[in-house]
Order: C-alpha cells, then structure tokens, then sequence
C-alpha cells in the first residue's frame, strides 16, 4: 500500500511544485524525508523571507509554489510577507506541520490549536484534513484553489500522517485536472463593445494582472485603438504599461477624491485587472465624476462583489482584450519608439550622496533593456518614474500590500526564476532588515543578482507621511549606523560601497554571475 508522502509527493512532481521554499521544523520533516529525484529545497532563514522569495519566484513563473512552514510559530512569522502575496494574487501553497493528532487535543507543544483558523482572512482556503487518507486529496484542492483563485492556500498536516498507508482510491489524486474558461459569452461581448464603442472619451485603467497574464503589449494595442490616456491603478504591484508613452499618464493617487479628479470629463473608464480601488491616503469625495461611466473587468469575483461603484464583467481581462480588439474600430494609431517621452535630466544632489534620481538614470543607461526591477524604496518613488523607461514586461515589482520586507527576498525569487534576464533589487536600507537573510539564500545558490542599496539613514516615507498627518514629531524614523556591506559579506555576498555617480556607473557596467550588493548613500526625497 502506498504512503500519504508516496502518493503526496508525485502528485506535486506531476503538478510542477518541485520547488519548494521553506524553514523546517521537527514537525515538517517527516513531509521532507525522501523528496524524489528533481525536487529542490529552497532554504531561507525567516519565514517572512521565505514568502518573499517564493512571492517573486511564482510571479516571475506565473506557476503555483510550494512553501513549507513550522506550525503556528512559523506560521506566524510568515503572515507579514503573505499580506503581499495575497495583494498581488499569488498562487502559494503553504503546507505547515502539525503535531501528531492525538498530541492536537491536548495543546502539546507545537500542536497548532485551529490551524486553518489562524491564517484567515488573508488565504484563499484553509484546511487541516480530517483523517490521513484525505491528505492527498486535500493537498490537491490547496493547489488547485490557489490556482483557480491566484491567491494563497494553506494546508495543515499532521506529522504522522505522512507515513499512514493509503488506499488504491488515493491515486486518483494524481491524474486530476481542474480548468477554467473564462471567456464573454456573446450577450457579455455585445454589451462591452457597444459601451466602449460608443464612448466620446475613454480612459483606460490598467491592473498587475495584466502583466502577470503576460498581456503587456496586447494592452499597448488595446490602448492605442481607444486613443485615449491611460492610468496604472493604485497600489500597483506590477507595470502594466510603459511608462514612457505618450498616453500614459501614470499610476493613479490613492485616494477617493484625486482619482475622481482625474476622470473628469471621461464618460467611460474601463478598469483591466484591477480592483476598483485600493486606496491609501484617506481623501474622500466623490467616486466618479458626473457622468462617468466605469466598467471593470477582473477575474477576482470578490474584487468585483466588493467595489463600491460602477458595473463588474467577471472574466479574464486578457479575453477581454482580445475580444476588444476584434470588434473596435481603430481611432487611434500605433505609437513608435520614437515618440515616447523623452527622460529629463536627473536632478542632483546638494550635499554628500547622490540624488536618488542619478541612481536610477545610471541603472537605465547601464543596465540591459529587458532587466527586471524589484522595488522597495518607497520615498523614492517619484524619482523612479522620472527617470526609468521601462517597455517590457515583467519590468516591475513592488510590495503589493505596502508591506516591507518583500523588496530583497523577492528579487532574489524573480532572480532565481529567470536566470537568463538581468534581476536588480531597488532596495532602500529601512525595508532592507526586513528581509536581510534572504542574502544568505541568494549567496548559498548563487544567484546572479544585483542589490543596490540606497541608505539615507531614515525612514523616507514614513517622514512624508508624518508631514501628511500632522505629525512632525514623531519618534523612531531615524535608522543610522547601517553598514550594509558588512552584513552582506557576512552572509556571503560581495558588497561594495560606491561614492559618486561615476563609480555607481562603472559597478554597474559589471556583470557578474554570483549575487553582489552596492551601497550609494543617497538624499531624502518624498514618494511624490
């Protein structure tokens, strides 16, 4: 008879989830005793770190990934990370140890008390099987749930399950399939293209999805039959556009009022891939304009039962673009390279350190055309936009949830997923404790990865933030005294510290094939 782990383990090798990123503890090993040949053992030091670099390497795949947790205590340290996954509609699957079930009832040490409970509401679906024989059919619905709904499963399971013996019913498991069609009916399709197509002004709102889908250039075609501009939503977590063409106008303000202010005289905005909205900063007013018609178009049921206004299509908004495209007539031509915005010059520094600005020129002009940036350097923000062009897909990720601690691990996850594209982290020093091991994990597999580390020694953001709320005074924004070249050789990275433009050019202009880190001290400027 074969074991729950026999039949556990297979099922995941025919699913893909070789991969598997964790930390283990006395509960999980008896899931990790005779991984087959081809799996791969991920180790991290933190579970948040290990979220994060399971959070960039599923989305740089586009595949569900396994992660293995300790029980609660693990459990618990990893939720931090998974508010990010969860924002950016990640398929993990989190399979935790369990103590034994008779130790469950009895609360012995590291028996996790209502474990499905416990990372709720943030996943998807939770369970702990109720027997050992339904382990492996409950491990199938964590990854089809996680892959139906592009958000995070977890499964709890008892120690001593992995050993039990399984009936020949169990096998079943590994031949499942479970798809989705998503696709307008034709009632859905008339209604679309008859609103769009009798709009005098459309704007375009564009969501992440768009770019994990890999419908980056579909939405440059889309936006230039429509002709009219084009906001990324709020909060994004991915670019779904390019930032230097001429109709694009940006990432949205987070809050009620300014987006309202910026579909003024819009009689139609067409939301792609994103929920309708995730505002921030609480500035109320109203939600659209007088005579604006909104229309959002998202896979996400609950992103679409939750908005607070306009019309929702549950549907894939690739096939809806698709379907656009066949039907509208073109008011608008195909833009050339040469006519997106040019690149002003960066600002520069008075003072010690550079502006953030000649950063961010020196990675344009330096580094390839199709590297992806992981961004967490969030007081930076607006010098970032001014200064990068950024024309492919897969360009840019970012905290989907505000979270800090995703910006490292994550890139050493989108690092390790493409090892044949360029991966530079943006990473600033107040986000970078937040996940600092993950350059243990980046060194131990030897990912060619470029860190630059911007240190202005405070906590940017939060600095603006405190000027926003009236709150000039506040204690503990102040963070100096990091060297982060030393933490990094210690954790068996080279690190070098640069001190002008010229030598943050020349680091650059490297290319190494191991994880590095450059450290440039830079000014504090404001996200916007």
């Amino acid at each position: 008879m074969p074991s729950v782990r026999r039949v556990s383990h297979a099922f995941l090798e025919r699913q893909g989830l070789t991969t598997v990123f964790g930390n283990p503890g006395s509960n999980e090993l008896p899931f990790l005793a005779g991984l087959p040949d081809g799996f791969r053992y991920v180790l991290g030091l933190h579970e948040g770190a290990v979220v994060g670099m399971a959070d960039g390497y599923a989305q740089a795949t586009g595949r569900p990934v396994l992660v293995n947790l300790h029980a609660a205590s693990g459990s618990g340290n990893a939720m931090g990370a998974l508010t990010n996954a969860v924002a950016s509609r990640t398929p993990l699957v989190l399979v935790a140890g369990q103590q034994v079930r008779p130790a469950i009832g009895p609360e012995a040490n590291l028996a996790s008390i209502d474990a499905p409970a416990l990372m709720k509401p943030l996943v998807g679906w939770a369970a702990e099987p109720a027997c050992a024989g339904d382990v492996p059919r409950a491990l199938a619905q964590a990854v089809f749930e996680a892959r139906l709904q592009r958000r995070p499963t977890y499964l709890s399971v008892p120690y001593d399950d992995w050993s039990a013996e399984v009936d020949d019913n169990a096998l079943a498991v590994l031949d499942r399939r479970v798809l989705r069609a998503s696709v307008p009916g034709g009632e859905q399709r008339r209604w679309l293209g008859e609103r769009v197509a009798s709009a005098r002004r459309p704007a375009l709102v564009l969501g992440g999805d768009i770019d994990s889908a890999g419908r980056f250039d579909d939405a440059v075609r889309l936006a230039e039959r429509l002709g009219g501009p084009v906001w990324a939503a709020p909060s994004q977590f991915r670019l779904p556009f390019p930032n230097r063409h001429p109709q694009f106008r940006g990432v949205l303000p987070a809050g009620i009022a300014p987006v309202s202010e910026a579909f003024e005289g819009h009689d139609l905005v067409l939301v792609l891939g994103a929920p309708v909205f995730r505002y921030h900063e609480h500035l109320p007013g109203r939600y659209l304009p007088e005579g604006t018609r909104l229309i959002q178009v998202t896979e996400d049921a609950s992103a679409a039962a939750r908005a607070p206004m306009g019309e929702a299509l549950v549907a894939d908004p690739g096939a809806v673009i698709d379907v656009l495209l066949e039907s509208l007539d073109a008011t608008g031509a195909p833009v050339g390279a040469d006519a997106y915005r040019p690149v002003p010059e960066p600002l520069t520094a008075e003072g010690p350190g550079l502006h953030p600005e000649q950063v961010f020129a020196a990675l344009r002009e330096e580094m390839p055309e199709d590297t992806a940036y992981v961004v967490e350097s969030t007081s930076t923000n607006a010098a970032w936009w001014r200064q990068m062009d950024l024309r492919r897909r897969g360009s840019y990720y970012f905290p989907a949830a505000g979270g800090l601690g995703f910006g490292l691990p994550g890139a050493v996850g989108v690092a390790m997923a493409q090892p044949g594209r360029p991966v530079v982290g943006v990473i600033g020093d107040g986000s970078a404790n937040y996940g600092i091991t993950a350059l243990w994990t980046a060194a131990q597999h030897r990912v060619p990865l470029t860190v630059v580390l911007l240190r202005n020694g405070t906590y940017g953001a939060l600095r603006w933030f405190g000027g926003l709320l009236g709150v000039p005074d506040a204690p503990g924004l102040d963070i100096p005294g990091l060297d982060f070249t030393r933490v990094a050789e210690g954790y068996g990275v080279r690190a070098q510290h640069v001190g002008g433009a010229a030598e943050l050019r020349a680091a650059l202009a490297e290319t190494p094939d191991y994880p590095r880190l450059i450290q440039v001290d830079t000014t504090l400027t404001t996200p916007s």
